[in-house]
């Protein structure tokens, strides 16, 4: 580091963009700064997985006693305040902790909002901090609808944190959030309908096993309103109505927007140093390095086709980590990435995927019902399929399943589909049995 500058590298914002490759790298010896506006560690652990998996839990607990009913006696509800509750013993001490770990190979956490002035200097709050790198991994914020009454609506946060669960719940979005949201509030007692702008939802699953997740969320009392152009939000007496396409509406308690996130770019500066960036997020060559060669982006603020999940920000962090300690020079280079929506089933997919093989000779595709397979019926699983994809050498290059451990299920297979294990190699595989991994790999044909 030149003497001129505060630090080696100087990050703005805490999240998993940036401290699971701050943290090693400070233990090399490089001086790093971390600056951080809100709650240190970012959207997954404060307001996303971590939050999100621990209100989701019951729900597999409820699933599972509702298919063993008559083996398991008396029913299960779920007490959403004391679920609320739990969710914060478990997610309320991560920022300390991170903070701890931080502290302990001695980075300097910065309180306060940081501005871009010059290729190496970072205003915080009006005071200067330099460095030699400088890496922006500031995550996205929730999308808020531009309609009358935006204000009225709710965003993931807020709804992760109701102290009393509402009676009616109107959900306005079809991805992730939307579909996971309401099969939590349909476990826990609300009503629950869920409006999509479009015909479909989870657009980017297996579509034929999303309408089986559909068709189950259905089953259970929650409404879809498909094709709905939501034109506003207002307030009536203790309800709120949504109104959508020309003259229909709906009422509810409450209204959660799950119309997808943002890359958080304003105010950072980056028009100023002409870093270049779009709606979906700030465009980065492929050694992360933005349009000035020593600020780099890492995390779901950068424009990428890669899925922006916790994964693939600890992976870009780790790889930045190795760049700057100067372990290594060679551009990134993204492994299998796999995907899960967390309702109930859930589905889970990695590689080349149904769609893609369906559409191309060079696929062998082979399906399989799960409940047929034995270790399934233990706990009487009633929705599961999956879908293998080998290519003309029959390695395995893609799986999608749908199922209650579809998550377990595809970091099975995940080993298999990155280093493209052939059959003698799987075939010194010897996992635990019974088990979920022993399910998974025995398929593999």
């Amino acid at each position: 580091m030149a003497n001129q500058y505060d630090y080696d590298v100087l990050y703005i914002g805490s999240g998993h963009g940036t401290f699971d490759g701050a943290i090693p790298l400070a233990s090399t010896g490089k001086k790093v700064g971390v600056i951080e506006t809100d709650l240190i560690g970012g959207t997954c652990p404060n307001r996303g997985c971590n939050a999100k998996i621990t209100l989701d839990a019951p729900v597999q607990l409820a699933r599972l006693t509702e298919r063993l009913d008559g083996i398991v006696s008396g029913g299960i509800s779920i007490n959403w305040e004391q679920n609320e509750q739990h969710m914060h013993e478990v997610i309320d001490e991560l920022p300390t902790m991170i903070a701890g770990l931080m502290k302990s190979v001695n980075i300097d956490i910065i309180k306060g909002y940081g501005v871009l002035a010059d290729n190496h200097t970072v205003m915080v709050d009006g005071a200067p901090k330099t460095a030699d790198k400088i890496v922006i991994s500031t995550g996205q914020h929730p999308h808020r609808l531009e309609v009358p009454g935006n204000d009225l609506v709710h965003d993931s946060e807020e709804f992760m944190n109701l102290k009393r669960l509402p009676r009616q719940i109107v959900i306005i979005g079809a991805g992730y959030i939307s579909l996971e949201f309401a099969t939590i509030a349909n476990a826990a007692g609300a009503q629950v309908t869920v409006m999509t702008h479009g015909d479909r939802v989870l657009r980017k699953f297996y579509q034929p096993y999303v309408d089986q997740v559909v068709a189950d969320l259905k089953s259970r009392g929650v409404q879809f309103i498909y094709d709905a152009k939501v034109t506003e939000v207002e307030k009536a007496a203790d309800n709120f109505v949504v109104h959508y396409n020309d003259d229909q509406q709906v009422t509810a308690s409450w209204v959660l927007d799950a119309t997808g996130r943002n890359p958080n770019v304003d105010g950072l500066g980056l028009n100023r140093l002409g870093i270049k960036y779009n709606r979906n997020g700030i465009s980065v060559n492929d050694h992360l390095q933005t349009s000035v060669d020593n600020i780099y982006a890492s995390g779901d603020v950068i424009d990428k086709d890669q899925p922006k999940l916790t994964p693939t920000a600890i992976f870009e962090s780790t790889y930045l980590m190795h760049q700057f300690a100067g372990d290594s020079d060679a551009p990134i280079n993204y492994p299998a990435i796999p995907s899960v929506v967390f309702t109930s089933p859930r589905i889970a997919k990695v590689g080349v995927t149904p769609e893609a093989a369906k559409n191309s000779d060079n696929f062998d595709i082979q399906t399989n019902h799960l409940p047929d397979d034995w270790y399934r019926k233990v706990t009487k699983e009633k929705i599961g399929d999956n879908t293998l994809i080998y290519n003309q050498q029959h390695q395995l290059v893609g799986a999608t399943e749908i199922s209650d451990q579809a998550e377990n299920a595809i970091n099975t297979l995940l080993p298999a589909i990155e280093f493209k294990f052939s059959a003698d190699q799987l075939a010194r595989l010897i996992t635990l049995f019974p088990s979920i991994a022993a399910d998974a790999l025995g398929q593999l044909s």
